[in-house]
């Protein structure tokens, strides 16, 4: 082909392919209207109030990855139970869920108050994990808070666990919403292991599935080691509620109705806690998350059952929390809550 055809050729083919393409002279979106955010803020909010209900949950949680040559990651772990995850606040802009878990033993219906999930809608600040025991509220950019959700996961006793902010979108005709790069402390499964790993950097997803929703992790299980966090595996973990009420759901309504009052005042502590000190410290443990938290639920239980008032609960779970929080932690590690340290 002679200099002059090639050069014909690459002229039409410019050509068409400029034809064909008019959106690349104008490639950005327009900026949706007050209407659209209306809609898309409302949306996110009825996804966000789905996640109540009755469901049996699975529990999904595999290592996948190993990033060192002298890690074999764990066996592969399923199991689940019974939920049931209620409304304890619902305004404009902060919705608040309470997990129950309900379970049999020994002939006995047992009510077992799980984790607690608060959502606010462009939030100025998150309570970041940033090293063991220790969480400190951080401002969220104004250019990251647009539009997005803030989702902060509370243990059984309600003090802080992790916290992360994202967006809900639609991909692949899939509304979910994603989280940042989040640090949160070891489970309960790998904390009680004493495992070389001693905290997470991770990925939360949350999606409305056909009769319930499932909540999927992506952790990096990392150790810090001479100040710097080394990753050793990774995990995948899907938690899948599905919508069903063949248990004694009641169980859960009655403890929630008994102990609510108690647990308001809980979190009210622990908020006063964390706003005098901008965060909150607090001792953690193996077995129960905190070195209160068995005796801040074991209250709880025992006004369920009439064993406790109320008045005396909330004495003495003022007097923990206010002993607890903000105390030296006997064991404090360096784990940075900025992901760019990873």
């Amino acid at each position: 082909m002679s200099i002059n055809m090639k050069s014909k050729l690459g002229a039409a083919l410019l050509a068409i392919a400029f034809a064909s393409t008019p959106a690349l002279a104008n490639h950005h979106a327009e900026a949706p209207n007050a209407a659209q955010i209306k809609a898309s803020y409302e949306q996110d909010r009825a996804d966000i109030l789905a996640m109540a209900g009755d469901y049996k949950v699975t529990f999904d949680m595999k290592e996948t990855t190993s990033w060192r040559d002298d890690y074999t990651p764990i066996k592969a772990k399923i199991s689940g139970g019974h939920e049931s995850v209620r409304v304890i606040k619902d305004t404009d802009g902060e919705i608040i869920l309470q997990h129950l878990l309900v379970a049999e033993h020994g002939g006995k219906t047992m009510v077992i108050k799980h984790w607690r999930q608060d959502w606010k809608y462009e939030p100025a600040s998150l309570l970041t994990y940033s090293s063991s025991g220790k969480w400190t509220l951080e401002a969220v950019p104004e250019a990251e808070r647009k539009g997005a959700w803030s989702q902060t996961v509370y243990q059984v006793d309600d003090s802080p666990r992790y916290a992360g902010v994202g967006q809900w979108k639609v991909r692949n005709g899939v509304r979910s919403w994603t989280s940042d790069m989040t640090s949160r402390p070891l489970a309960r499964r790998d904390a009680t292991r004493n495992p070389v790993y001693d905290h997470y950097q991770a990925i939360n997803r949350h999606q409305p599935i056909p009769g319930g929703w499932i909540h999927w992790q992506d952790n990096s299980k990392m150790k810090m080691v001479d100040g710097k966090a080394v990753p050793y595996v990774q995990e995948s973990v899907l938690n899948t509620y599905k919508k069903f009420n063949g248990y004694k759901v009641e169980a859960a309504d009655k403890y929630w109705k008994a102990t609510q009052g108690y647990w308001a005042v809980v979190r009210s502590e622990w908020d006063a806690a964390i706003a005098k000190a901008n965060g909150v410290t607090v001792e953690e443990e193996a077995q129960t998350g905190t070195v209160i938290s068995g005796k801040l639920l074991e209250m709880g239980t025992k006004i369920e059952k009439a064993e406790m008032t109320e008045a005396a609960a909330i004495a003495e779970a003022k007097t923990l929390i206010r002993t607890a929080a903000n105390a030296p932690v006997k064991t404090a590690s360096k784990t940075s809550s900025k992901a760019s340290g990873y």
